[in-house]
């Protein structure tokens, strides 16, 4: 009808948009063409600057175009005048100011304009400043921008005042601001370092901190932000190097070191043995042989350790930090000794430290009672029981103030937070395992965690001295740790929910498994066996295995020098 506007339809509208994107499209591979063909030719000039910008204003993580403008910038820098330049790269901040509004968390762009910023004649530091602080309020997770202003900050010189200033002032505004939760976390080592661990926290502060995080917690208890700054805040003890296990056995010509720390023999560690204070060639390894950090370290000796009379046996580690500061120990041989070994005094509740916080008791049993208070108002909110569980085994060393307070964190977490009960779990395995370790001489042989609930293992490596242990009626999936059991001979895992064996073939002196009643589908899963020559006897009743009828044969095939399978004594296996 006259005078009325037509209503274009669908098909119609598709129809234009299509037309539209084709004449944009030939327009961009257009401007590409020309851009790459001026950069081909070394053609650094404002035209490359329009071409480029055009594309750029589209689509800003178009990479190699942001190089092209690098490199306009640096033939600029050489060949114009000071005054001309510093117009041109004020022109370009605007340009990539609008850049940024297309994605402000473009890589390019923020990469470009730093690029601008310390190539620039007269760099106004304070309006970038201010430019990060406009992104912020737009998006305060946008890492691009916190990477940016730290580089601000830096050429800028601003006060780390100033800076934990913002950051209280960003965290005030919203809790939930991560950033500068993490942020704060960087400048408070730095502004305010303990004099007697130097990468951490005054005490006083850690104080004032701990209001500040409740104030958050208490307002929103469900918000991580808060309760992951929290977690920082309790700390981390770092135990101080040291040689705390030597075992050597004439029998395997073998020593073995366990350290306090992880680290990685001959990258800058360097470890020393001696015998009859002369030093030994030969490689250091890690249980698996694998090249990796590790606080257990093995060497094999070339030639046996002489029998028939007392030998001593040092080694010595030289840090690859402060190459002054050297731990040695040592240890004798009497000469009707198959092995001998030396293990390092550890004051109680000490042997773990590295898991626990550094803050002082006082602080943290304050701060308990604050969460516990939390607790009763928030009963189950998962950051609260967490946050608790850690308070008491900071608190608690030696596992016997919280004991049953702990349990029960433990098994209430298990029961709000179902997604993650497997982790509850080995959670408590842990803190079970520990608990057992603190009280265990530090010498025994043996060892009994039979009925403990256990589905996973951890600190093995203090289990190094153990011939015989007792894993039954767990829940175990996985025995790979158990490589560290350098001495053991005697293991039973019956009744847990193995489907391999893997870690065992470590054990190069076991000689007696147990694993009736567990998860192994066929002979095959024993074959990683076969090197393990000292192993005689085995039991895999209650397995899946059992099925077939030669299951005995074929795992006598594969481990010969096996001598009871089942408790049956083994004929030889048909060649």
């Amino acid at each position: 009808m006259h005078g009325r506007l037509k209503v274009k339809t669908t098909a119609e509208q598709q129809e234009a948009k299509r037309k539209e994107r084709e004449k944009k499209l030939k327009l961009y591979n257009a401007g590409t063409k020309a851009a790459f063909k001026k950069r081909e030719n070394g053609e650094y000039d404002e035209e490359g600057l329009k071409i480029t910008g055009e594309i750029l204003a589209v689509n800003p993580d178009f990479y190699t175009l942001w190089n092209f403008r690098k490199e306009i910038f640096v033939n600029f820098l050489q060949t114009r005048e000071t005054d001309e330049v510093q117009k041109i790269m004020e022109n370009e901040l605007y340009f990539l100011e609008s850049c940024l509004k297309v994605n402000p968390k473009s890589y390019g762009t923020w990469h470009h304009r730093t690029f601008i910023m310390e190539n620039m004649p007269k760099p106004d530091w304070d309006r970038e400043l201010q430019l990060c602080n406009t992104f912020l309020d737009y998006d305060e997770r946008n890492f691009h921008c916190w990477d940016y202003r730290r580089f601000v900050v830096m050429m800028a010189e601003v006060s780390l005042d100033d800076e934990l200033g913002f950051t209280t002032q960003k965290i005030t505004t919203n809790f939930s601001n991560y950033s500068s939760w993490h942020y704060r976390s960087k400048l408070l080592p730095m502004l305010h370092p303990d004099p007697t661990q130097p990468a951490w926290v005054q005490e006083d502060v850690i104080l004032k901190e701990f209001e500040i995080v409740q104030n958050a917690v208490f307002t929103d208890p469900d918000d991580q932000s808060a309760w992951f700054y929290h977690r920082w805040l309790l700390g981390r003890g770092k135990k101080k190097q040291q040689i705390s296990c030597i075992h050597a056995s004439r029998k395997t010509k073998r020593i073995t070191v366990l350290l306090t720390r992880p680290i990685m023999v001959g990258r800058g560690n360097s470890l020393i043995l001696s015998i009859h204070g002369k030093s030994v060639a030969g490689q250091w390894k890690t249980p698996t042989g694998s090249s990796s950090f590790s606080v257990l370290w093995i060497k094999d000796l070339t030639e046996s350790i002489p029998e028939e009379k007392e030998v001593s046996v040092s080694v010595t580690l030289i840090p690859d930090i402060d190459k002054d500061t050297q731990f040695s120990q040592g240890l004798q041989i009497d000469a009707d000794q198959e092995e001998a070994w030396v293990m390092a005094d550890f004051k109680s509740g000490s042997r773990f430290s590295n898991e626990l916080s550094a803050a002082t008791s006082s602080t943290l049993e304050t701060e308990l009672e604050s969460i516990k208070e939390l607790h009763g108002v928030e009963p189950d909110n998962k950051w609260v029981l967490l946050t608790m569980f850690s308070l008491m085994m900071a608190i608690d060393r030696t596992h016997s103030i919280y004991m049953l307070e702990i349990r029960e964190c433990i098994d209430q977490l298990i029961q709000v937070d179902l997604k993650r009960e497997a982790y509850y779990r080995d959670t408590k395995s842990k803190f079970i395992l520990q608990s057992i370790l603190e009280t265990q001489d530090k010498n025994a042989r043996e060892m009994s965690l039979k009925d403990t609930g256990l589905t996973a293992l951890y600190h093995t490596e203090w289990m190094l001295l153990l011939t015989s242990i007792d894993l039954s009626n767990n829940a175990l999936s996985t025995v790979k740790s158990l490589s560290n059991l350098r001495c053991l001979k005697c293991l039973c895992l019956d009744n847990n929910h193995l489907k391999d064996l893997d870690g065992l073939q470590h054990c190069h002196q076991l000689s007696e498994l147990s694993v009736k009643i567990n998860d192994l589908n066929s002979a095959e899963d024993l074959y990683i066996l076969e090197n393990n020559k000292c192993l005689v006897m085995i039991n895999v009743y209650g397995n899946p295995l059992c099925r077939y009828k030669d299951h005995t044969t074929k795992i006598k095939k594969n481990i010969p020098s096996l001598l009871s399978i089942d408790d049956n004594k083994c004929t030889s296996a048909p060649s």
